[in-house]
């Protein structure tokens, strides 16, 4: 009995002997990484804005930096308004919106016509104003 007793206490001492030292040669390394890394601490006085490239937005507001190409034109036709994509001749939406229900100002830019990049935008437009 004291065979296994003395067999079972050096295989404990052996277990705990490889455990430190694990602990102490592998160092907690995830905890390193996480720590955010600042490559360049650029200051910019309070009076100037940032320049462009280094303006930080809220994800969903972020356009890119080369506009895209204007696709939906919003315009005035026989008192109504209608959506025409990027061609002319294409009209992607009659919305039989009459344009007296705008205010004065926003009648003559719906008279020359909005460009939009997104039919979203023209829906958000439209229910501002007539809501």
């Amino acid at each position: 009995m004291k065979k296994y007793h003395i067999c079972f206490l050096l295989l404990l001492g052996v277990i705990l002997a490889v455990l430190a030292a694990g602990f102490f040669l592998y160092p907690d390394t995830a905890k390193e990484e996480t720590k955010p890394t600042i490559e360049s601490q650029e200051s910019f006085p309070e009076t100037e804005t940032a320049p462009e490239d280094r303006i930080v937005m809220n994800q969903r507001n972020i356009r890119p930096i080369v506009p895209e190409k204007k696709k939906y034109f919003l315009v005035s036709e026989d008192g109504f308004l209608l959506v025409f994509g990027s061609n002319p001749a294409e009209i992607c939406l009659y919305t039989h919106i009459p344009i007296v229900d705008f205010p004065e100002s926003e009648q003559e830019k719906l008279r020359q016509g909005i460009w939009f990049y997104e039919m979203e935008e023209i829906y958000s437009y439209l229910e501002s104003y007539t809501s």
